[in-house]
């Protein structure tokens, strides 16, 4: 996407040396990858001055390729860094560095793969490493911490636990300094979705002033993925509080938030971020079906909690599309191949193929054939996978047929 000319490459040699990679969101995951590897033989050189650093430094650049690629092997590459580093860690700030890198990798191998034991065996690398007195290691801690539990208490569904959660939020906040823009959007995230779920318009407004600086600060120029995020956040905001208040003004405005967000980057330069946008505003029933089935191509096969929620989304809408022009022979086509991929995939993806089963057995009674059988078995099913793999989002879907078929 980014095209660098004599100048720009020295800044950018100047920028690999830097602490911050922030930079990274200029250059696509194939070169992301390339650097990640650069500095992992690097960290294995004798020669390599600082080599605790430089693997500390590779296992980031696996962890944001993975982020961005949902490719395992970079996760598992990003474990194998930090698991050295945690051999290699010697005094105390060096620990929480090492166990730092290991929660990091622990808790994006949950946010992309599901089963909370990841968020367990995170906060277990945590408390191994103590409390440092080194500021910027103990910023770092408490934003890790932070970001787990709220990750947990979202799981448990328990308000008690998410205020809690939040409270933990603004105390690393105030820890770990303005510029953790991770804990920012996660903080973001959390008063967004307590709001809407609460009503509660003190965290509504607290949400859009958190992501309105987030958008602000992150120049399209420098930080393009950063500033997708927030703007995708926004736009899944507007388009739960339209939804809630039947706001078609709202709705509009979610969509163009949408819009603005996938118009950051192209889909090869963030696989994943891109997913996660069309997935966000599929919710409205207006994302295009090609869109959808490019994030499935782009997101399938790899167990990834991204690639289930597409391709529920994507067989709704194919579902949907057949029952308005009454295709009944497209939707048992559908149902075919929903039933024929069944055996060999993965739990996430089973649970999302089930949900799919369950709206083609609705939308055939809908249009004259027999009431569906054995609905109930089918979606609870799908309810018990999704939570047992930590996806409340695919659970909500099955949930939601649930209440619609009146089971």
């Amino acid at each position: 996407m980014f095209e660098f000319g004599r100048d720009l490459r020295k800044l950018f040699a100047q920028a690999r040396e830097s602490e911050d990679l922030g930079w990274v969101e200029l250059i696509g995951v194939d070169l992301l990858a390339a650097e990640a590897r650069r500095e992992t033989t690097d960290a294995g050189r004798v020669s390599c001055a600082r080599p605790f650093e430089t693997e500390s430094r590779a296992a980031a650049l696996w962890r944001e390729h993975a982020r961005r690629s949902g490719a395992v092997d970079s996760l598992d590459r990003a474990d194998r860094c930090a698991d050295s580093l945690v051999r290699a860690a010697v005094g105390e700030d060096r620990a929480a560095r090492a166990a730092i890198d290991k929660a990091q990798a622990l808790m994006l191998r949950f946010d992309l793969c599901g089963d909370p034991i990841h968020l367990d065996r995170a906060l277990t690398a945590l408390d191994a490493a103590g409390r440092p007195r080194r500021s910027h290691a103990a910023g770092e801690l408490s934003s890790i911490h932070a970001r787990l539990k709220t990750r947990k208490a979202r799981l448990s569904g328990d308000p008690a636990a998410l205020m809690d959660a939040a409270a933990l939020m603004d105390l690393a906040l105030h820890e770990a300094g303005a510029n953790d823009v991770e804990l920012r959007l996660d903080r973001a995230g959390l008063a967004l979705e307590t709001g809407v779920i609460k009503r509660d318009a003190r965290l509504l407004d607290q949400a859009g002033r958190d992501l309105g600086a987030l958008v602000e600060n992150a120049s399209p120029d420098y930080r393009p993925l950063t500033r997708a995020r927030a703007l995708a956040l926004c736009g899944a905001g507007l388009s739960a509080l339209a939804s809630v208040a039947d706001h078609a003004e709202a709705l509009a405005q979610g969509r163009m938030m949408f819009d603005a967000a996938a118009d950051q980057f192209t889909p090869d330069h963030s696989p994943l971020d891109w997913a996660v946008i069309q997935v966000l505003r599929a919710g409205d029933d207006a994302t295009p079906l090609m869109l959808l089935n490019q994030a499935e191509a782009l997101t399938q096969g790899r167990g990834l909690v991204i690639g289930a929620l597409v391709r529920e989304r994507r067989v709704s809408r194919e579902i949907a599309l057949a029952e308005a022009v009454r295709d009944l022979a497209g939707l048992e086509l559908m149902e075919a191949r929903l039933h024929d991929r069944l055996a060999a995939a993965a739990p996430l993806d089973w649970a999302a193929d089930q949900i799919g089963l369950a709206e083609l057995a609705l939308a055939r009674h809908r249009l004259g054939g027999p009431a569906p059988a054995h609905l109930h078995l089918i979606l609870n099913e799908a309810v018990l996978t999704a939570h047992e793999l930590g996806v409340p989002a695919l659970a909500d879907r099955a949930g939601m047929l649930l209440w619609k078929a009146g089971l």
